[in-house]
């Protein structure tokens, strides 16, 4: 059969296309409209030029009254003004105001606002991080007692155990922040361990006009937690010592943050998952914790994939830019889009990004079938009764006739799900087995290195397609199969080897690819931490889990070396991390199919807490070294003056953004010899001596000069350049090697090495 041709009159080509013209006018008309709209815009305008807060405040209301034509207008229009840490406003605006702003001599840009996702006891003992041992970081730092992070997050549930201030001593004098009362939360619930929590709704608000339902969205504007993802990071990061904690008897143990002797400020700037974060809020929220005195920031934070061109001009990176030149290090989690290439999060090379791992802890829920052969599935956790041998149907062999005449009733289904993005809601999947009357319900798919909750009642679980397989020949060459499903228990050991796991995002770095993310990684899935439930104790899965993991050991590292820079303390976690598990097993990577773990999977690796505190070498980073990144990276001069809060001219030619002095070296295009600089500083014994041992990528050569780094009583830092030249003849993918200073073993400073031959 071929093709039928439609034939139309001149007449009605006019009239079609005087309709058509009409009806782009209307959209034009629409969308003109739409635009002149006022939404949400964040104005930055630097680093502040005053002291006092109220005169950054009034001449944020000036630049308003300027634009908008009165103090009234001004009032009305701005959100937020930000003016402790830097100096901003978000302000409800046109897009032409928004325009119109950008031209004012002062402001170094104008953004839209934009939403943030919410990136969701074993971990510590098995990174090392155990309080018992008579040296070590906990040791020698009371468990971080003198440190507060700050958590931007969900809120807090104060009742937790995890937050028990029992054997805390005086909140730090040079504490200024405070707790604010709202509905559901009493600022007379904070104490010596959660010494501050505070919520930023006015983004929120803004979104529904002012008139938000909180009974109706399940949400509270107050710092409490109702979502629980805040709880859990706080606790994961600092939580206090809870013995017998556990989910069901599931995980049982003793829960403990990473940091259990430090202090939390809680801000709530994100709110359940449907709504997510919105970026003013989140940059006040930044503003006041600089003016709060907190020591770390932990966001377990990402942004939607494409990232924004130049993200940190666009989402909360230019807040967290200015945290880190106070001092603060600033933690993100690097995202849940993996195991995809380009998807990591939080490139800014002033952040610490975060990729998550499992442990050695896994959750099997036993499945015995007819022939008494026994398998075990995974991630769904299931605390109910055993469910006895009974019927198991195929369920593609069902039809919705089948259903409605109550087939499935007291049976265990089985089922493939061959296009898999996450594990179902596990709501929904009550619901289904609910209204069918299953009693069980098993799933092949790819795996997720993920752990859910489950439900009480009706056991679902997951096994990988092999396995579904074996199920399937089982239903095929049976007469009557049957199955039982038993409740999940847990196996900790040797025998469990340590993935990056198959959500957490992957590099390279879509926007920067010559600047490495993610930097390290720890453990993020089925991390056992409090939440705001009659069970106290739950189980999520996400690099959110791993981000305060690190965030605690940073605060660790604060304590310990107060005058290291933010970059130091990244360097030490990237160039002492692990590139195997805590027991020497390789690190794989999860995804289609398996590999061997590379930077673009973990950074430098799996987080060391027993060397990081004694790396001997840092690369570290300041002022200058941002402005050569702000510079390479295509910023304007006047922006990166605003931004330092000094006149600066980026030198001619532009500097290489592969000159960028990060613990990685990075080179997405290699054609013909280059030479990279970097520069260490010794923060180990006066007169070391540092030897290069260099592992390669494949058809890479690379010479280091000088080959030795002697560091003599006035020798504290030492610049060296990198000759790197391909033998490859074609284009080639990324390879990957490592550059290793050593002082005869004493300290191994490793960098990661990622190269690919672009010859045209």
């Amino acid at each position: 059969m071929g093709f039928t041709s439609l034939t139309v009159s001149n007449h009605w080509k006019h009239i079609a296309l005087v309709f058509i013209c009409s009806v782009l006018i209307l959209k034009i008309a629409l969308v003109s409209s739409a635009n002149q709209e006022s939404q949400i815009y964040t104005v930055h305008l630097g680093k502040r030029q005053h002291d006092d807060p109220k005169l950054v405040t009034d001449s944020h209301h000036d630049i308003l009254k300027l634009l908008l034509g009165s103090k009234k207008a001004s009032r009305e229009s701005m959100i937020y003004s930000y003016r402790h840490g830097f100096s901003g406003f978000s302000a409800k605006l046109t897009q032409s105001q928004s325009r119109e702003l950008s031209e004012h001599p002062d402001v170094v840009h104008v953004t839209r606002s934009k939403h943030m996702k919410l990136a969701t006891t074993r971990a510590s003992d098995y990174l090392g991080l155990t309080p018992s041992t008579p040296t070590g970081l906990l040791h020698e730092t009371d468990m971080g007692s003198e440190t507060i992070i700050g958590i931007l997050d969900t809120g807090i549930w104060p009742d937790s155990k995890s937050f028990d201030d029992n054997g805390l001593g005086p909140i730090p004098t040079r504490w200024k922040g405070r707790c604010v009362s709202g509905e559901g939360f009493n600022a007379s619930s904070c104490n010596r361990k959660l010494i501050g929590a505070k919520y930023y709704a006015k983004g929120l608000l803004e979104k529904y006009n002012g008139t938000y339902k909180e009974a109706e969205k399940h949400e509270i504007i107050s710092p409490l937690d109702i979502d629980g993802h805040g709880t859990h990071c706080a606790s994961t990061a600092v939580g206090s010592f809870v013995k017998n904690a556990s989910y069901f008897g599931l995980g049982s143990g003793t829960a403990r943050g990473s940091a259990p002797r430090a202090r939390i400020a809680s801000y709530k700037v994100c709110w359940n998952k449907k709504e997510g974060c919105f970026i003013p809020d989140i940059l006040k929220a930044i503003d006041h914790a600089i003016r709060d005195g907190v020591d770390v920031l932990s966001l377990s934070l990402a942004s939607t994939i494409p990232l924004d061109f130049e993200v940190d001009r666009s989402d909360f990176a230019i807040g967290a830019f200015h945290a880190v030149m106070k001092g603060i290090p600033v933690v993100c989690g690097g995202g849940n889009d993996g195991p995809h290439a380009q998807t990591i999060s939080n490139v800014a090379p002033w952040i610490i990004t975060v990729a998550a791992t499992t442990m050695d802890r896994e959750f099997f829920t036993p499945i015995t079938l007819g022939n008494n052969v026994t398998i075990l599935g995974q991630e769904a956790l299931y605390t109910g009764k055993e469910v006895g041998f009974t019927d198991i149907i195929y369920m593609d062999d069902l039809t919705a006739d089948d259903f409605k005449a109550g087939k499935a009733k007291g049976k265990i289904l089985f089922s493939f799900e061959t296009k898999p993005t996450n594990p179902a809601d596990p709501a929904d999947i009550e619901d289904f087995t609910k209204s069918n009357g299953v009693v069980g319900l098993i799933i092949a798919s790819q795996p997720y290195d993920s752990i859910q909750s489950g439900t009480m009642d009706v056991p679902y679980v997951y096994v990988d397609f092999e396995i579904g397989m074996d199920i399937m020949l089982y239903l095929q060459t049976t007469k009557f199969p049957k199955a039982k499903i038993s409740p999940t228990k847990s196996f900790v050991g040797r025998p469990f080897s340590t993935k990056v796991a198959r959500f957490s995002s992957r590099g390279p770095n879509s926007i920067s690819p010559a600047i490495l993310k993610p930097d390290l990684a720890a453990p993020g899935s089925g991390i056992l931490a409090a939440v705001p439930s009659e069970e106290g104790y739950g189980f999520k899965t996400g690099t959110s889990m791993a981000t305060p993991i690190i965030s605690g050991i940073v605060a660790l590292l604060r304590q310990k070396h107060p005058d290291w820079s933010p970059a130091a303390i990244r360097s030490a976690l990237v160039t002492t991390a692990l590139q195997t598990d805590p027991f020497g097993e390789p690190i794989s990577a999860e995804g289609s199919p398996r590999k061997l773990a590379d930077p673009f999977d973990y950074g430098g690796g799996l987080v060391n807490p027993g060397k990081v505190a004694d790396p001997g070498l840092v690369y570290d980073m300041g002022y200058d070294e941002y402005a050569h990144y702000l510079c390479s990276a295509g910023y304007k001069n006047k922006s990166i003056s605003k931004l330092l809060g000094k006149i600066y001219t980026c030198p001619s030619p532009t500097p290489s953004m592969l000159d960028v002095n990060v613990p990685s070296i990075t080179i997405p295009y290699l054609s013909e010899e280059i030479i990279i600089t970097r520069t260490v500083t010794n923060v180990g014994p006066v007169g070391s001596v540092y030897k290069a041992v260099i592992e390669p990528p494949l058809g890479i050569k690379l010479q280091v000069s000088p080959e030795t780094l002697e560091f003599g009583p006035n020798t504290k830092k030492i610049t060296f350049t990198v000759k790197v030249s391909t033998t490859h003849r074609r284009n080639t993918d990324y390879f990957f090697g490592s550059l290793t200073w050593t002082d005869n073993g004493a300290h191994n400073v490793r960098i990661p090495l990622s190269v690919r031959t672009r010859l045209f």
